[in-house]
């Protein structure tokens, strides 16, 4: 047997590892907007074959084999909780493509001999296997936007950066990176000015990959970059049995204190978002494919129209399935970009209405379409001048913020994408105010249709109960009085019919009993009063959670409502 594993080849073995575990494997190509989910039916380590089998309705399957290759990323799931993430990535594997039945394919692929890849400038790359770490700080503006993540390959001309895809904001193509700073698990770390070489979707988690070329190296940089890849190469080869002659961990892997502590606490995070629902889940992932449509509008030719479409009809089949469910949800998306956040609570709640009024209104898809991609002006702007959407804005970025409309115009433009009019009126005119107060270009009165009036109803009461650029949010109520008291800037008859819809007291938010419990608010009824919450925490034990849902007949036990708080008041990050 140890003669057969001599000839077992290594990538098929770090593979085989990952397929133990609770995975996805998917096919990425710079032509497609979204990766293809397949699965592998064969598995050879002796000969390399790797057999995937798919599932496309589409039209473009062979744009995902490139040249005669394929590119792929696995990701497995480990752990406790199942949020342990490890991930594979490999690229030009050499595949055939059969069509097997109308809608079901098959990738014939051959795995490469080595785990190590050798560039075109002749360097070779080591990739972070089977537990391999190092964590990475990309500094994007001097003292004002860095990002976080970990290595997922390492050469001695640069490495691959997989991050959240909510920290690539504010990255573009052949962008200069003033600072990237690698730390090893033992504490050790490099510093490097970079490049930005490609950006990508990675996997189906929420997760980018970014690759950051090394540049303007002195020669000690590179001397002590060549000995890190080197160690790399070493442990690498160890962890797949590919080199007999290592027979030891590299120290550079070998977890010390500060390492621990991290883990610890990312253990923590683990653990919370352990509890969420799938209806939760399934907010998240269209959150994630948002973004993933930002960056193909930042960096592609083309528009992501299906990926968005896609966003468009999830979220209408969860208001189908289970209103109630989805707007308790909608809370998870409190630590997702704001533009994120704002935009699918606003589409789901303009859904939610408008399917009240009449669930067979033809303009309901491309309404919410509208919504879904209105604020992505806003993250087109980040830039030297508005380094994060994140950041209390000056005058000067305020005013730059104020042009995403016209920003995102003109994006689409230059895609030749070309928006249905219900689409184009939400884009132009979900900031319009009746009384001419909005922007961009001041529309009054009749000026606005009755589908704006309500999307500036429901965006109004969103921003205003969400704090931002360092003003504090506000409670439903008073959110609703705002509105009420903006002389005639919104339409009250509409402003009743969404306190009837939602109450005093949402669905999502987080209300204060009198005997000290913070509990999340599941379902009210026809007077807008709670009938189940969840308790999430006893403030007289600050430092314990508890997840306990009560009925109205149980509610008692926790006193008496008091009213709406901020989740972040009392140091709860997430909802879950």
């Amino acid at each position: 047997m140890l003669l057969q594993s001599r000839y077992e080849f290594p990538s098929a073995k770090v593979i085989r590892a990952l397929l133990q575990h609770t995975h996805e494997l998917s096919i990425h190509s710079d032509g497609m907007p979204s990766p293809l989910i397949a699965a592998v039916s064969e598995l050879d380590l002796l000969t390399g074959r790797l057999v995937l089998e798919a599932e496309y309705a589409g039209q473009h399957i062979e744009r995902y084999l490139g040249q005669g290759c394929v590119n792929l990323d696995i990701e497995a799931v480990k752990g406790q909780y199942l949020l342990e993430r490890e991930a594979y990535s490999l690229s030009n594997v050499a595949a055939k493509l059969l069509k097997t039945d109308r809608a079901h394919y098959r990738f014939e692929c051959q795995l490469p001999e080595s785990v190590f890849i050798h560039e075109h400038r002749g360097a070779m790359r080591i990739p972070f296997i089977l537990g391999m770490q190092a964590r990475v700080n990309l500094e994007v503006y001097p003292h004002q936007l860095s990002i976080d993540g970990r290595v997922r390959n390492l050469s001695v001309g640069g490495c691959l950066v997989d991050t959240r895809l909510t920290d690539c904001l504010a990255l573009s193509v052949d962008q200069e990176i003033p600072g990237v700073t690698l730390e090893f698990p033992n504490g050790e770390s490099f510093f490097a000015e970079g490049c930005v070489r490609h950006i990508r979707p990675f996997g189906h988690h929420g997760h980018a990959a970014i690759g950051v070329q090394f540049v303007r190296l002195s020669a000690a940089q590179s001397e002590a970059l060549f000995r890190y890849v080197t160690e790399a190469e070493h442990e690498a080869g160890y962890r797949t049995g590919a080199n007999d002659k290592m027979d030891y961990h590299s120290t550079l892997f070998i977890a010390g204190a500060k390492e621990k502590k991290i883990q610890q606490r990312e253990a923590l995070e683990r653990d919370k978002r352990s509890r969420q629902t799938p209806m939760e889940k399934g907010v998240l992932d269209v959150s994630h494919h948002m973004q993933v449509g930002l960056m193909y509008t930042k960096t592609h030719d083309a528009f992501p129209g299906e990926v968005l479409y896609d966003c468009v009809d999830t979220l209408r089949y969860l208001i189908e399935l289970d209103r109630k469910a989805l707007m308790f949800a909608l809370a998870c998306l409190r630590d997702e970009p704001e533009w994120v956040r704002h935009a699918v609570q606003a589409a789901c709640q303009l859904a939610d209405m408008l399917l009240t009024r009449d669930p067979y209104d033809p303009q309901i898809r491309e309404a919410m379409l509208g919504t879904l991609i209105h604020d992505m002006g806003k993250p087109l702007l980040v830039g030297p001048q508005l380094p994060s959407l994140k950041v209390h804005m000056n005058p000067v970025q305020k005013e730059i913020l104020r042009g995403h409309v016209s920003a995102l115009r003109q994006r689409l433009m230059e895609l030749d994408w070309s928006p249905s009019p219900v689409c184009q009126e939400i884009i132009d005119n979900a900031n319009e105010r009746l009384d001419g107060s909005g922007y961009p270009k001041g529309k009054r009165g009749d000026q606005l249709s009755e589908l704006i009036r309500l999307l500036s109803v429901i965006k109004a009461v969103n921003k205003l109960t969400h704090g931002r650029n360092g003003i504090p949010p506000r409670t439903p109520l008073d959110a609703y009085r705002m509105i009420y008291e903006a002389d005639r800037a919104y339409d009250k008859t509409i402003l009743v019919e969404y306190i009837q819809a939602y109450g005093l007291y949402p669905i999502g938010s987080l209300a204060k009993f009198s005997g000290g419990f913070l509990a999340w608010i599941m379902d009210i009824d026809g007077k807008g009063m709670p009938t189940q919450v969840q308790v999430v925490k006893n403030l007289r034990f600050p430092d314990t959670n508890m997840h306990t849902v009560m009925g109205k007949e149980d509610m008692p036990q926790i006193g008496k409502l008091e009213g709406v708080v901020h989740p972040r008041e009392y140091g709860i990050e997430l909802k879950s």
